[in-house]
């Protein structure tokens, strides 16, 4: 099989490890094979690709698409390295408010598999980072839904504590601030 698909601490988190195969003229891999895939319960469509360009110190999210609008993402750096953050929002899961962080490296080909239902942000580490991931669904701006970077109750443990956030993640609710039903709205009159 040319992926490792390992399970995280929280169970529907999977880091998926692609076989590369460099030679003299650079690298090979598949990154992505819809039937490897859905074997492993991962199932598509994809139909929107993300891309991003940061710089050292940049913090991302925590961002997620409400129902029934909600986005799985497979996440992979194209170059740098990232310290990649999921928090599980869903109404109902046995890890509700936990999170978890990954190390996402270019250097070391691998994707992060982020379920419906989580909420997802990253922290530039590298001087810069290139970011690819695809999304199961479509953007919707009426669905747009984050939580602060910072929250206390959530005690997310990030690599730096100071980093450089838009306007829009700076003012997101905290977790526990956010009804189950209505999600965590972005502020969009700032």
């Amino acid at each position: 099989m040319p992926f490792d698909f390992q399970t995280l601490a929280i169970p529907d988190v999977k880091l998926v490890i692609p076989k590369v195969f460099p030679d003299p003229r650079g690298l090979f891999m598949e990154s992505y094979k819809e039937s490897a895939f859905a074997e492993q319960g991962i199932r598509g469509p994809f139909p929107q690709d993300n891309q991003s360009t940061s710089h050292q110190g940049v913090l991302r999210g925590l961002h997620f698409q409400k129902a029934p609008y909600a986005q799985a993402k497979m996440v992979q750096v194209l170059s740098g390295v990232i310290y990649d953050v999921v928090v599980d929002v869903r109404p109902g899961s046995a890890t509700r408010g936990q999170w978890l962080g990954v190390t996402l490296d270019a250097a070391k080909p691998s994707l992060l598999f982020v379920p419906e239902g989580f909420a997802h942000g990253f922290l530039v580490l590298s001087e810069k980072a290139h970011v690819l991931y695809k999304a199961s669904s479509e953007y919707r701006p009426e669905a747009e839904g984050g939580i602060l970077w910072n929250d206390p109750d959530l005690a997310i443990t990030w690599p730096l504590a100071n980093p450089v956030l838009s306007p829009k993640d700076a003012i997101l609710p905290r977790f526990n601030d956010c009804a189950p039903a209505s999600g965590c709205a972005i502020r969009t009159d700032f």
